[in-house]
């Protein structure tokens, strides 16, 4: 997709204004006054990144472009019975930090599963060539990534638990929808390898990590 900025800048300005656009965003969660200002903008981070990911995507045919649409409607249907029922994830509500909600259940939802998933399948097709492997090492990258995502969540208003401690079914339901819809990548032959996906990821797990830091460590 030849679009806004892959048409005008260079792949390694777009790679600096993403760690910069992550620092950016620490900077802004970690000064008291912009906290809530930088907790209200999260959404639009979010489709930034979306869109930049989208961007330098490599190609789009249509039966690309059906299973995005697949991934982004299961995901968002997995979480409405989620946090509706407490039968899949466990018991948890959303807070506002990532936006507008449908059956209590945010909208963006759906391109976050599509992003974690398309991204963490990416670092997979680095990490081996071997699809059976990708598979497993794909999902796996997904939960080492939810284990700190779920500890700042609550902190910044994404969502919070009703028990004292995240429940293990959390992150056995995260695995098996994160194999399922990798596979459903690789059987479809779906193009991941994408030059922003693994930079995006990362910058993404190191800003959770610093703000997990930051809230554990420092008193406001």
């Amino acid at each position: 997709m030849n679009m806004y900025p892959k048409n005008v800048f260079p792949e390694i300005k777009v790679k600096l204004f993403i760690i910069l656009f992550y620092s950016i965003g620490i900077l802004g969660f970690l000064i008291p006054w912009s906290r809530n200002i930088f907790i209200t903008i999260t959404p639009f981070a979010l489709l930034l990144s979306i869109y930049v990911l989208a961007v330098y995507h490599n190609q789009y045919i249509k039966r690309e472009a059906a299973v995005f649409l697949i991934i982004c409607t299961l995901g968002f249907c997995i979480e409405v019975i989620g946090v509706n029922t407490g039968l899949i994830f466990g018991d948890y509500s959303y807070g506002d930090a990532l936006g507008i909600k449908l059956f209590n259940t945010p909208l963006l939802i759906g391109l976050n599963w599509l992003f974690l998933t398309y991204t963490a399948t990416s670092i997979s097709e680095i990490i081996t060539r071997k699809a059976a492997l990708q598979i497993i090492i794909a999902p796996s990258i997904m939960i080492i990534y939810d284990l700190i995502l779920e500890q700042i969540a609550p902190k910044i208003d994404m969502w919070s638990w009703m028990a004292q401690s995240v429940p293990i079914q959390n992150y056995i339901a995260w695995w098996i929808i994160g194999f399922v819809i990798v596979f459903f990548i690789k059987f479809f032959k779906v193009e991941t390898r994408n030059p922003l996906a693994p930079l995006l990821l990362i910058c993404q797990f190191l800003f959770f990590i610093i703000m997990l830091i930051i809230f554990s460590f420092v008193r406001y």
